[in-house]
């Protein structure tokens, strides 16, 4: 194997995610997971992540063929989309512990109701329940039922069926078979990380041990198998030491890549180019921060600030709105100032007209 250097996994790490434009449910196949994110500055991250990989990929496509893609909403490494080969080795979700309040006989009655209906908008369960109000985790209010229904969605008794107007409606799922036998779990087990490493590669090791550390909620039932799933892991992937750091890759595969073109793509703060603020660190020396839920007066870089990629750099960053069916940006740079390079502006340009097109604005 090629003498591995930060460049070579840097490039690596763009060209494996930043690839070829193809369908979407080969985009979809390809990730395995899409994380989403309700945030619309100027959409949601989803979407800012489709529309570099898919070709005419407009805002709100996801959710408009949800359905006909036959993928799944579940929670992952984080909540977002998934792949249904990827789902069905989550589950099923045993060990969860005892059922929160309002309690188990209101989740078993919720869900007869679902059985029954076939599919269900939270507000059908309200109106028929009626339960009154729990505190959710982000500890504001929200009803009983729509609680309940989280729950049985996360113990893999419900899936969303699709969204009205972004708000998820429910149907009935078999409860998923038990995995059975040592090697069965293990080879389920394996399968589940290699798709976490499979999005986010090259991984530092400090990233690799705290996403699998992080299986522990998507499979509770793995739980205490956490350990061995990291050593596996090390002991199955490529591996090099670099820049200090002991990164991890699939296995086969050689971390380099040709020097990107010169497109700018302004990318999501989930994006998995950009997600392990670790590795951004490592490859581009900055400390890049998501700051939408930061105080307005400590921001750094702005609400939704959108790294910035030309080249193999990152070289600044943009939030971007809409006003008047017209598209604003504010850009900032790591070194105060836009790239000297007539290609940067061309490249910049030419993303913010493909953004447009994307949301669907006039200028």
């Amino acid at each position: 194997m090629p003498a591995v250097s930060v460049p070579s996994l840097r490039r690596y790490a763009i060209a494996r995610s930043l690839f070829a434009p193809r369908p979407l449910a080969r985009a979809l196949d390809a990730f395995g997971f899409v994380q989403a994110d309700p945030i619309r500055a100027p959409a949601r991250a989803q979407d800012l992540t489709l529309r570099h990989r898919v070709p005419g990929y407009r805002a709100g496509d996801l959710e408009r063929r949800y359905r006909a893609l036959g993928i799944e909403e579940d929670f992952f490494v984080n909540y977002g989309f998934l792949t249904p080969d990827l789902h069905a080795r989550l589950h099923p979700r045993v060990g969860v512990g005892a059922w929160p309040r309002p309690g188990r006989k209101v989740a078993e009655a919720v869900l007869a109701f679902v059985q029954e209906r076939g599919e269900v908008h939270p507000r059908d369960v309200d109106t028929h329940f009626a339960h009154g109000a729990v505190t959710n985790y982000w500890g504001g209010s929200s009803s009983a039922t729509t609680h309940v229904l989280d729950h049985l969605h996360y113990r893999g008794l419900l899936r969303v069926a699709g969204r009205d107007a972004g708000i998820r409606r429910y149907a009935p799922r078999e409860p998923a078979p038990p995995v059975e036998g040592a090697t069965a779990r293990r080879a389920c087990q394996d399968a589940v990380v290699d798709a976490v490493v499979g999005l986010y590669a090259p991984l530092p090791s400090a990233t690799l041990a705290w996403l699998v550390n992080r299986l522990r909620v998507t499979t509770p039932q793995w739980r205490a198998a956490a350990p061995a799933m990291l050593a596996r892991a090390k002991a199955r992937l490529a591996h090099a030491r670099v820049g200090g750091l002991d990164w991890y890759w699939p296995a086969g595969d050689t971390p380099a890549g040709e020097l990107p073109d010169d497109r700018v793509a302004l990318l999501a703060p989930f994006d998995p180019v950009v997600w392990d603020r670790r590795r951004f660190e490592a490859f581009w020396d900055w400390r890049y921060r998501f700051e939408a839920y930061t105080p307005a007066a400590k921001r750094l870089f702005g609400y939704y600030a959108m790294p910035m990629l030309w080249r193999e750099q990152i070289v600044g960053w943009a939030n971007l709105s809409v006003s008047d069916n017209r598209l604003l940006a504010a850009c900032g740079y790591v070194s105060g100032r836009p790239p000297r390079d007539r290609a940067f502006a061309r490249a910049l340009e030419a993303e913010l007209a493909a953004v447009r097109a994307f949301l669907g604005v006039a200028g």
